[in-house]
C-alpha cells in the first residue's frame, strides 16, 4: 500500500520545500522592506505584482512546460525562484523588489500547475481524497513552517534570503531524480466570465472580494505588525496563526453549510471577519499576545470565505463543468488580490496602521450584504443534490489545475505517455 504512495510522496516533499521558500520569502520581504524605509504603497505594490504574476503563470506556463517537458520546465521555475530570491538580497530597491515581485508569482504559478497535474495522475480513484487531504496539509504545514523560520534570523542580514534559496533549490531535488514518467500535457487556462457569474452571483462576487481582503491582509499584515511594535516572532506567529485558525474552521463551517443554504453560513462568517476587524481597527491592541489573539480570530472566519464560495458554485454547476468553475473563480480570487493591496496601503498611509482591517472588512461587509440580496432572487439548491462541503486553502498556493485534484471531480480516463513525457524523461 505505502509503495502505491512513494511517488505522491517524494512530490510532497518538493512541495514542502517550494511552499516553505514562498512562506520565508513572502513574509522576509515587506519586514525587511519596511527596516529600509520602504513606502506602505510599495510594499502594497510588491503584493499586487506577486498576484499579477502568479495570475499571468498560470495562462502562460502551460505553453512552457509543453514545450519543454514537466521535468525541466519545474527545474527551470524552481532555478528562477531560486535566482529571484537571491536577487532580492543583493538588490535593495523599492521598483527592483516589485518588479522581482512579479516574477516570482510567475514562477510559483508554474511551479505549482506541474506539482497539481503531477499529482492529479498519481492519485487513483481509491485514494484522491487522501492524496487532496495530504496536498492541503503540506501546504498549511509548509507555509506556517517558512513564516517561522523568519523568527530565527535576522530580517537586516542576507541569510534569510540565502536560506529561501537553498529552499528552492531543495525543491528541485524529488522531481529531478525520480523516473516516474511525466503526465500529460498541461491545459491551456480559460477565463469564462459571463458563465462564471450566470452559474452563480453569489460566489462571482465572493471570490473577488474575498480576494480583495486576502490580499490586503497577506501582503501588508507583517507590515501591521512591525509598525504597531510586536517583535519579529510575533510576527511570524500572527501570520502563520491567521491561516492555521482559518484553516481548523474550514471543516467545522464546512460542515454547517452541508445542512443549510451555504449563503447564510457565507453571510454569517463574512459579517464576523468584518467585526473582528473593525474591532483591531478601534481598539488598537499593541500587545503582541492581544495582537495575535485578535487577528488569530480575524482568520478563523475570514480564511474559511473561499471554500465556502466554491462550495457554493459547485452546487450550482455540472459536473463536467467543476473544474473550468473551480478554475476561473480562483483566477477572480487572483485578480481580487492585485486589488487588495493597492486599498490597504493607501488607508494604511492615510490613516494608521490598523486601516488595513478596514480594507477587509469593506469587502467582507459588500460580500456579506450582496449575498444577503442574493438570498432573496434565488432559491437554495436541495440538500439531496449537493457535493460534499471541500477545503481549499485561500493563500494563492494553489492553480485552476487544483481543480482537476479535488476528490468531487470525475477523473479523466488515463492516456500514454506522449510526446511530453518522453521529452520530461528523455
Amino acid at each position: 500500500m505505502l509503495a502505491s504512495y512513494r511517488p505522491i510522496f517524494a512530490l510532497l516533499r518538493g512541495t514542502a520545500f517550494l511552499l516553505a521558500a514562498s512562506g520565508l520569502h513572502g513574509l522576509l520581504l515587506p519586514l525587511r522592506g519596511q527596516e529600509e524605509g520602504f513606502s506602505t504603497v510599495a510594499l502594497g505594490l510588491m503584493g499586487s505584482a506577486w498576484a499579477g504574476g502568479f495570475v499571468a503563470g498560470c495562462f502562460f506556463a502551460p505553453r512552457l512546460v509543453r514545450q519543454a517537458g514537466h521535468v525541466r520546465a519545474f527545474g527551470a521555475f524552481a532555478a528562477s525562484g531560486a535566482i529571484i530570491a537571491l536577487l532580492t538580497g543583493l538588490v535593495i530597491g523599492e521598483v527592483a523588489w516589485i518588479v522581482l515581485r512579479a516574477f516570482t508569482g510567475f514562477v510559483m504559478a508554474g511551479c505549482f500547475m506541474i506539482i497539481e497535474s503531477w499529482l492529479n495522475e498519481r492519485a487513483t480513484n481509491e485514494n484522491r481524497g487522501t492524496v487532496f487531504g495530504l496536498y492541503m496539509m503540506v501546504t498549511y504545514a509548509s507555509i506556517m513552517g517558512g513564516q517561522m523560520i523568519v523568527a530565527a534570523g535576522d530580517v537586516s542580514q542576507a541569510s534569510l534570503f540565502m536560506v529561501t534559496g537553498i529552499f528552492y533549490c531543495l525543491a528541485l531535488i524529488p522531481t529531478a531524480v525520480s523516473s516516474q514518467a511525466s503526465p500529460k500535457p498541461l491545459q491551456d487556462v480559460s477565463l469564462d466570465l459571463a458563465s462564471l457569474y450566470a452559474n452563480s452571483p453569489v460566489s462571482f462576487a465572493a471570490c473577488l472580494l474575498i480576494g480583495v481582503a486576502n490580499g490586503s491582509w497577506g501582503t501588508l499584515g507583517a507590515v501591521y505588525g512591525a509598525r504597531i511594535g510586536i517583535t519579529t516572532a510575533e510576527i511570524a506567529l500572527m501570520m502563520s496563526l491567521v491561516v492555521v485558525a482559518g484553516a481548523a474552521m474550514q471543516l467545522p463551517v464546512g460542515r454547517l453549510s452541508d445542512k443549510t443554504d451555504r449563503r447564510y453560513v457565507l453571510v454569517g462568517a463574512a459579517a464576523a471577519s468584518s467585526l473582528a476587524a473593525v474591532a483591531v481597527f478601534l481598539f488598537t491592541p499593541r500587545a503582541g499576545a492581544v495582537v495575535i489573539a485578535m487577528t488569530a480570530v480575524y482568520g478563523a472566519f475570514a480564511y474559511t470565505l473561499y471554500s465556502l464560495a466554491v462550495a457554493h458554485a459547485n452546487d450550482h454547476a455540472k459536473a463536467e463543468d467543476f473544474v473550468k468553475v473551480s478554475g476561473g473563480l480562483l483566477l477572480l480570487y487572483g485578480f481580487g488580490t492585485m486589488i487588495g493591496p493597492i486599498i490597504g496601503s493607501a488607508l494604511m498611509t492615510a490613516l494608521r496602521p490598523e486601516s488595513l482591517f478596514l480594507a477587509t472588512a469593506l469587502a467582507h461587509c459588500a460580500l456579506a450584504v450582496y449575498a444577503l440580496l442574493r438570498i432573496r432572487r434565488r432559491a437554495a439548491v436541495p440538500l439531496e443534490t449537493r457535493e460534499a462541503f471541500q477545503t481549499m486553502p485561500a493563500d494563492r498556493a494553489v492553480t485552476p489545475e487544483a481543480g482537476r485534484l479535488d476528490p468531487r471531480t470525475q477523473p479523466e480516463p488515463p492516456s500514454p505517455a506522449g510526446p511530453d513525457a518522453q521529452a520530461a524523461d528523455g
